[in-house]
């Protein structure tokens, strides 16, 4: 194909402003799929997860042909929870569709996704959708298009994706507005047409392996081609290439500037990493060793886990299988990382970090219905920042350590994810906290419960901005561990389901933070350990003991459950003990023979406290954990 003649997009929205729905019109219209071949609405979104919830979970490439341009769009989700999905699309194409709904208008999401286009230095074509709705505002929110974008009301198109209205005018606006795509700038013999392409996504097929989806920045991938993965250093062989229409279709070339997939036949995800390029020189065959000088495309930004969480098996002897789903996950959902780890309790598991609480529902789900593993997760957690006296790096190499100067002295910084990880308190100088910017858009009405909920969550207000007469935006900094709670039900919650938030990492900030332990029966259990502020230590403590009273198994003598900061208890309860009636067979006696035998029965049962254990037991955890 024509490089002149390839257009690369992909269609950016909030979460439910019809980038899926405007994708199957342009499927239909185009011809790609006929409509009695749509067995369901939002074709692009293949998975089952993804039908029943109604959101796009994973981007999803597909090829058209339009009046003899081929056109490659990538479908994307528009969830912030997802929005590494988003960055990846935007990484492999040169233009993209902004679909804002007509009858909500500008969404926390919208702005974001807006951002990200503009760092990536994309164009953005705008498309105004759900214009056939009784309630739809066309005059109001093209106005804050026009705002948002600084572009001409000519330029916004107005379509309906449900109906079809219109919607032929994007495809023309595709092939006059986006230009060809660019050859890659970097180093590069272009005479010799050097084959350098972005991995952008892979998928696992229990058969053919690892599938990698590319974008050609230059040259030209054949089947039987013999391909080297850049940074891994893997060499393989093109089993098969091809396109998405929307599936898997083979070929036998992905031209320069198209988008396609190719089968590499890999079985682990370490060779075929999201990110990386796959490089060959002009001859078909390659060589047989990756040259010194061949330099990766610069790709997307690596992302970053905003919370953590541990996943345990049902059953200790299901661990190997939840591995092998755990590998084959992580390679379809690279915004996943995982560490295994274990622990006296549960055995073995892994502790993994997701991009948010939807994220982590996701996966837990997919692992379900994908891989049929039942598990159990932790509460979430956060990434700390500790500040140590001196250098102590080659202590602490597995927290990541990195050296500063701090007030002329050199200190150490540790990444603490795992409470059990921090260090002594009387070694710690300080601790600091992510903190995320959150961006909440309501109707004016409801603006003074929302800054009371961001103030109850320890946040600091930074702006407040009007977007029209009866909407406003309210920026604040909040803690990332007061948002992965029940902070985004709280908000729609007081706000009538009308508000929306989008929130984004800028900094870490020293405040006082605490290690809340767990001690039952006086012994410390270290998989209940988790971080807080000082000033909800009393209250998360409380709660905490109160639920392990119900689910620990009582004994022959009372059991202490306490929460605690270092030697400061902050919240206690006492689960009493099993107690025998020991004046049961007493006949004719008086009250010095009934005391005898109570005062006998106290003190075994204090000795018996004394040197006695507890051991709890797997599902006492199992329990807790799901409260």
């Amino acid at each position: 194909m024509d490089l002149n003649k390839i257009r690369n997009f992909c269609i950016i929205a909030h979460i439910d402003h019809g980038k899926s729905t405007l994708a199957d019109r342009l499927l239909e219209i185009t011809g790609t799929l006929e409509k009695r071949d749509m067995k369901h609405g939002q074709m692009l979104d293949t998975m089952e997860l993804e039908q029943e919830r109604g959101i796009t979970i994973k981007l999803q490439p597909v090829r058209m042909n339009w009046k003899g341009y081929q056109y490659n769009i990538i479908d994307t989700p528009g969830h912030v929870d997802f929005q590494y999905e988003v960055s990846r699309s935007l990484a492999s194409v040169e233009w993209c569709l902004l679909v804002v709904d007509a009858s909500q208008g500008i969404e926390a999401q919208t702005l974001s996704n807006v951002y990200l286009a503009i760092e990536n230095d994309l164009e953005i074509i705008p498309v105004l959708n759900k214009i056939d709705l009784p309630a739809a505002d066309p005059e109001r929110v093209s106005e804050e298009i026009m705002n948002l974008l600084g572009c001409d009301k000519e330029d916004i198109i107005p379509v309906s994706a449900k109906t079809g209205q219109n919607v032929e005018t994007i495809l023309d606006a595709v092939m006059e507005r986006i230009p060809k795509p660019e050859v890659y700038k970097g180093e590069l013999d272009v005479e010799k047409q050097e084959l350098k392409a972005l991995v952008f996504d892979s998928q696992y097929d229990s058969y053919r392996g690892v599938v990698s989806y590319v974008k050609v920045f230059s040259g030209q991938i054949k089947k039987w081609d013999t391909l080297h993965f850049l940074n891994t250093g893997k060499k393989i062989e093109a089993l098969d290439v091809g396109y998405f229409a929307p599936t898997y279709t083979s070929s036998q070339v992905i031209d320069n500037g198209s988008v396609g997939y190719v089968v590499t036949g890999l079985k682990s995800i370490r060779d075929a990493k999201v990110g990386d390029t796959l490089w060959k020189p002009e001859n078909v065959s390659g060589p047989k060793e990756k040259p010194e000088n061949a330099k990766a495309i610069e790709g997307f930004k690596k992302v970053t886990p905003f919370i953590y969480a541990g996943i345990f098996p049902m059953a200790t002897d299901e661990y190997p299988q939840l591995a092998d789903a755990m590998e084959k996950l992580v390679l379809n959902d690279s915004a996943l990382q995982t560490e295994s780890e274990s622990s006296t309790a549960l055995g073995q598991w892994f502790r993994c970090g997701f991009l948010g609480l939807l994220h982590l529902d996701i996966v837990k789900e997919r692992l379900f219905r994908e891989f049929n593993m039942d598990v159990i997760m932790t509460s979430p957690q956060v990434t700390y920042h500790v500040r140590m006296y001196g250098d102590k790096a080659s202590e602490y190499s597995r927290l990541l350590p990195e050296l500063i100067e701090h007030e002329g002295k050199t200190k150490t910084i540790l990444k603490v994810s795992n409470p059990e990880d921090l260090p002594p308190r009387e070694t710690c100088e300080a601790i600091s906290e992510p903190i995320a910017k959150i961006e909440i858009i309501t109707p004016k009405d409801y603006v003074g419960a929302l800054m009371t909920l961001c103030q109850e969550r320890r946040g600091v207000f930074k702006n407040q901005q009007f977007i029209d007469t009866t909407r406003t935006m309210l920026t604040y900094e909040l803690p990332m561990s007061e948002l992965i709670g029940d902070f985004y039900d709280e908000m729609k919650s007081l706000s009538s389901g009308y508000g929306s938030l989008n929130y984004e990492f800028i900094k870490y900030s020293e405040d006082d933070l605490v290690k809340l332990d767990i001690l039952i029966a006086g012994e410390r259990v270290a998989a209940l350990s988790l971080m807080c502020h000082r000033e909800q230590a009393r209250y998360i403590g409380g709660k905490i003991v109160k639920n392990l009273k119900e689910v620990v198994p009582r004994a022959q003598f009372a059991i202490p459950i306490q929460a605690a900061i270092g030697a400061s208890v902050v919240a206690r309860e006492t689960l009493s003990a099993f107690r025998k009636d020991v004046t049961a067979g007493l006949y004719g006696w008086d009250v010095s023979r009934k005391n005898k035998l109570l005062d006998k029965q106290k003190k075994g049962k204090k000795k018996m406290k004394q040197f006695g254990k507890v051991s709890l037991p797997s599902e006492a955890f199992v329990n807790l954990l799901k409260k």
